[in-house]
């Protein structure tokens, strides 16, 4: 049980802390430093309020970087710490009739939200391994975010050097982007020998035939309309350049985000991806996000988590129609929709059900969002009995 409730107001250079005992009395206020000396003065000072310190609980606001270096200390000496999202303590603080604000003010504020809601973010603490289980996540996501943009500029400029290559090709392919860093244009395409084209497009190793031939491209290439332009060549080829290192990035990010979740919840693992449509590299993202299911106490809690619980306006005779609260987290948010197109496609329950809710008349997102909440409801059941998806059960 806790008994000792911390809040602290994070900044850059310097943090303010308050500590509070279970009935609200206050133990200390402080100011320190962010280095070395001010952790341990903090630690000292959380010490001497218990002798216990999982009694003791440390709030804290997510502020972008700030804020970690201060949570792994604190959790590498046993002390439980959880970060709030800043929204959440700003409604609190409205609470109050009193428009003083202060950064020490804000760490009571901070410590009194730990303090009456002690049983429900308790939960929500994290290790240090999950922590960076969920760094690995976003980085990956962050990743796929450039991959994204990068396929986008570089069929921008195409349009431009080789219009017609789309129609006879995916440009992103690996066997096209070899291709693009040595043939950047319709121009270079047209100008170059035949054999020169035709060795441009072999792939060592590989016996899959293409669906086009080197004839294709040169013929297309002959009677381009493309514009001549040395200069979008060479950014094209940096974009390329670009693009293949973020795939390599992105692969590696992917083995160690799998090999990290199989080493700390390989049965949650083997879980969730016993549902057809749902692959390793989203089941980890998922886990990462949530941590132990035990920290939700209902489906309820999870799906207002993730942000995809309804949100309606009502006052009087008046009822807004219902929306995504999006209030919760934005990482789980994404990766719960991709968990559910991909479910959506490859199995057969979740296909139906989505079938179904069209039918009715609902339109496309709002049925993929009712099969998502079907989809959370059956992992959190799965999770919770520890038991793997049966087709046809649901």
């Amino acid at each position: 049980m806790k008994r000792v409730f911390v809040g602290i107001d994070v900044a850059k250079d310097s943090s303010n802390g308050h500590g509070l005992n279970a009935e609200g009395a206050s133990l200390f206020v402080e100011s320190f430093p962010m280095n070395g000396e001010g952790f341990s003065k903090l630690l000292d000072h959380i010490k001497g309020t218990s002798e216990d310190l999982s009694e003791v609980l440390v709030a804290m606001e997510s502020t972008a970087c700030y804020h970690i270096n201060l949570f792994s200390f604190l959790t590498a000496h046993g002390i439980d710490a959880v970060v709030i999202n800043p929204l959440l303590i700003s409604n609190f603080a409205r609470l109050s009739l009193r428009k003083t604000k202060t950064d020490k003010k804000d760490a009571g504020t901070i410590a009194h939200f730990a303090m009456i809601h002690r049983d429900s973010i308790s939960q929500l603490s994290v290790t240090q391994d999950l922590q960076d289980l969920r760094d690995l996540a976003r980085e990956s996501e962050t990743l796929c975010q450039q991959i994204s943009i990068n396929k986008t500029e570089i069929k921008r400029l195409l349009q431009t050097l080789f219009p017609e290559l789309e129609a006879i090709c995916e440009p992103s392919t690996k066997v096209m982007l070899d291709f693009l860093q040595k043939f950047s244009s319709a121009r270079m395409v047209a100008a170059a020998k035949p054999k020169a084209v035709a060795r441009a497009l072999t792939r060592k190793g590989v016996d899959t035939r293409l669906t086009y031939t080197a004839a294709d491209l040169i013929q297309a290439a002959q009677h381009s309309v493309a514009t001549v332009s040395p200069a979008k060549e060479l950014i094209l080829t940096g974009k390329i350049a670009t693009l293949k290192h973020l795939y390599e990035r992105r692969h590696e990010l992917t083995r160690a985000l799998t090999e990290a979740c199989k080493a700390m919840m390989i049965e949650d693992l083997e879980i969730l991806t016993s549902i057809n449509g749902i692959a390793v590299t989203t089941a980890t993202a998922f886990l990462a996000e949530i941590g132990k299911i035990t920290n939700f106490p209902s489906v309820k809690n999870l799906v207002a988590f993730a942000g995809i619980d309804p949100s309606v306006y009502q006052s009087g005779k008046y009822e807004g129609s219902s929306r995504l609260s999006k209030r919760g987290n934005r990482h789980l948010r994404r990766i719960i929709w991709l968990m559910t197109m991909c479910v959506i496609q490859h199995n057969p329950t979740f296909r139906e059900y989505f079938t179904k809710r069209k039918k009715e008349g609902q339109p496309f997102k709002k049925a993929a969002f009712a099969t998502a909440h079907k989809l959370v409801r059956v992992i959190f059941a799965m999770l919770s009995q520890r038991t793997q998806f049966r087709q046809g059960c649901v």
